[in-house]
């Protein structure tokens, strides 16, 4: 029988089978020779030891089509990042990272902004204005006041997303919002740190409806930006693309070079600085560390 694991607890794998049922696995010995580990949103062959108790074993994982390190997960059609507008307040630099790291894995990628009943529409502006061209979709929601929850729903459809961001912005929230199947522990931000209390302990793929998964993940506070070229990572930003082929130097790098298109679109504000003063940061980053 075949299925798909949306939980991994203490050696166990939870398959959600083809006949609709939930089954307590264990995976064989010979993925552990291999130096295989089946990950959640893994498409994968069971075996029922106990259709009564619903146990069984994972005979084989079927081929995966991307796989995650952070977080964990396999088979994934688009990422959902969310941040908060405000409480704690958006780094943005995080989210950068995160937008590389799927860009990366060739996984789209939808930014949602919560909380906007604590800012303004300019401020909500601002930020929309330096990701208009990062080559994500954009939300702003208000799962507090049940605010565009309808128009995520209709993102998820028919797809299996990964939903990722720091602690405190909302996630569990906006998983609750979405579905009454699997209810998270909703936490608090803390007011002496202006950071969130981590209240998602493990990856757990959700079954909103047939071939709809919603992968709820433990929240993160930082990113390591993966081993990359310096040219990938220029790459990364879609804002570069129209002006690259009008810069001086083929290959340019929009950092110190003359004649550069792309910082001649920076000056004229056509290329938000957020975007580029992070891209430049993170170049360094990398140099920095090919160094050593």
């Amino acid at each position: 029988m075949r299925g798909k694991i949306i939980k991994g607890i203490g050696g166990f794998y939870y398959v959600h089978a083809e006949d609709g049922a939930l089954y307590e696995c264990r995976a064989k010995g010979i993925f552990r020779k291999d130096r295989k580990k089946p990950l959640v949103g893994d498409n994968v062959e069971i075996s029922i030891i106990d259709a009564k108790e619903r146990t069984g074993n994972v005979d084989r994982l079927l081929p995966r089509k991307n796989a995650l390190i952070r977080p964990a997960a396999a088979n994934v059609d688009q990422a959902l990042v969310v941040f908060a507008v405000a409480s704690p307040k958006p780094n943005l630099g995080l989210l950068d990272r995160f937008l590389i790291m799927m860009r990366r894995q060739e996984i789209p990628v939808v930014i949602c902004f919560n909380k906007t009943d604590l800012t303004t529409e300019e401020e909500q502006r601002e930020l929309a204005e330096i990701y208009r061209d990062c080559g994500s979709e954009l939300r702003f929601l208000c799962v507090a006041r049940g605010e565009g929850i309808e128009e995520v729903q209709s993102l998820l459809e028919k797809r299996t997303t990964v939903v990722a961001g720091p602690s405190g912005v909302g996630k569990s929230s906006l998983t609750n919002a979405l579905q009454s199947s699997v209810q998270m522990e909703v936490g608090e931000v803390s007011r002496k740190i202006d950071r969130g209390r981590h209240t998602t302990r493990h990856t757990e793929l959700i079954v909103l409806r047939r071939d709809t998964y919603f992968l709820d993940t433990p929240g993160f506070s930082s990113l390591y930006l993966p081993d990359m070229e310096r040219e990938a990572l220029r790459d990364s930003f879609d804002e570069f693309a129209p002006y690259a082929p009008d810069c001086r130097f083929q290959g340019c790098m929009h950092i110190s070079e003359p004649d550069c298109a792309v910082k001649a679109a920076l000056a004229k504000g056509r290329i938000a600085r957020q975007r580029y003063e992070s891209y430049v940061l993170l170049e360094r980053e990398l140099g920095e560390r090919k160094r050593y």
